[in-house]
């Protein structure tokens, strides 16, 4: 069987209309090959590079093959050279070879870490603000805005020692809610009720009962006060009472008796020399040519910062001056009721 013009056997040069085709069937094992040298790592030394010959040849013999090598160039530019070591990149595209697609596989994925990540700026913590804010305490005397109760004729005036932080503020005696004072009055009968502070000029017209201190000067605790500060402040203390004439001075605290006495004496009281409640008729303040002065009623502290009474024994000291108090308040009240029968 003769064959036809139109088949062509495989492997053989055959001409066209005076060009030469040439079809190779390229065997699987060059692939598998490729395969297996690139991922074991070998690379081979790459195939000298031919000097292409010249198309011109005197030969005739050779024209068919001579027209035919840049069609085989070209045709075998798409195959893989088993001799020359592939290249991999990440430029490559999709459409790569089955060896660089097994090279990219077994390539690590490098995941971003944690602490790749650029640091934050630390934030500066601001310091939790109150919104209830504290009074800023007043340093001069002129800061107080505690005043005076001392009507003429006063049954009794009390003597403290110097307004408080919150007393300066308000403008009340013994405002803050830890002092004794306005409870002992209650206790003792000096008042019928107890009081807020907020009754600090009511109690002359209530009671006839009026409030001082020896310093103006407003701190958080007497013994901040020095000894030279309560020594001046007892001249003052001595004409308040002869100018107002009251007919009982108590002094709300034993540092003031003390204060008394270094000015009258020159020197510091002696332990023995000091006692609580009534003093000496001598010891009267105020005393003039037509007064004889009031007399003086040492009572305890009533500041909650003072620990060395109990609670007892500082209520056994008031009582004393509350059981004079109110005989003085019912002999008032019978006076006041004799001078109205005489009217009538």
């Amino acid at each position: 069987m003769q064959e036809g013009d139109d088949d062509v056997p495989v492997n053989k040069q055959t001409s066209f209309n005076g060009r030469l085709n040439q079809y190779f069937h390229t065997s699987k094992h060059i692939s598998n090959n490729i395969a297996a040298t690139v991922t074991q790592g070998i690379i081979l030394p790459s195939e000298p590079k031919r000097k292409p010959e010249s198309t011109s040849s005197s030969d005739p013999s050779n024209n068919d093959e001579s027209h035919s090598e840049p069609t085989s160039k070209r045709r075998r530019k798409g195959v893989p050279n088993p001799l020359r070591p592939t290249r991999v990149t990440r430029s490559q595209s999709d459409t790569s070879s089955p060896v660089t697609t097994q090279r990219e596989s077994q390539s690590p994925i490098t995941q971003p870490s944690a602490d790749s990540s650029p640091p934050r700026p630390r934030s500066r913590r601001r310091p939790p603000s109150s919104r209830t804010s504290t009074p800023t305490p007043p340093t001069s005397s002129t800061d107080s805005l505690l005043r005076d109760t001392i009507p003429p004729n006063l049954t009794l005036l009390l003597v403290g020692v110097n307004p408080g932080v919150m007393t300066g503020v308000t403008g009340y005696a013994y405002a803050h809610p830890s002092n004794l004072f306005w409870k002992l009055l209650h206790s003792s009968g000096i008042t019928t009720i107890r009081h807020p502070p907020s009754d600090t000029y009511r109690l002359p017209e209530l009671y006839n009962v009026g409030n001082t201190n020896i310093v103006e000067r407003p701190t958080r605790d007497a013994s901040m006060l020095s000894k030279a500060e309560m020594d001046a402040g007892v001249p003052v203390l001595e004409a308040k009472v002869a100018s107002q004439r009251p007919e009982a001075v108590c002094l709300v605290g034993k540092s003031i008796w003390e204060a008394v006495w270094r000015v009258r004496r020159g020197r510091a009281i002696r332990k023995e020399e000091f006692r609580y409640g009534w003093q000496d008729e001598s010891e009267n303040m105020g005393q003039t040519d037509g007064w004889k002065g009031a007399p003086v009623f040492v009572a305890t502290t009533t500041s909650g910062l003072a620990a060395g009474m109990t609670m007892a024994q500082k209520e056994a000291v008031w009582n004393e001056l509350g059981k004079w108090v109110v005989s003085r308040r019912e002999a008032m009240k019978t006076q006041d009721g004799l001078d109205l029968n005489l009217t009538q």
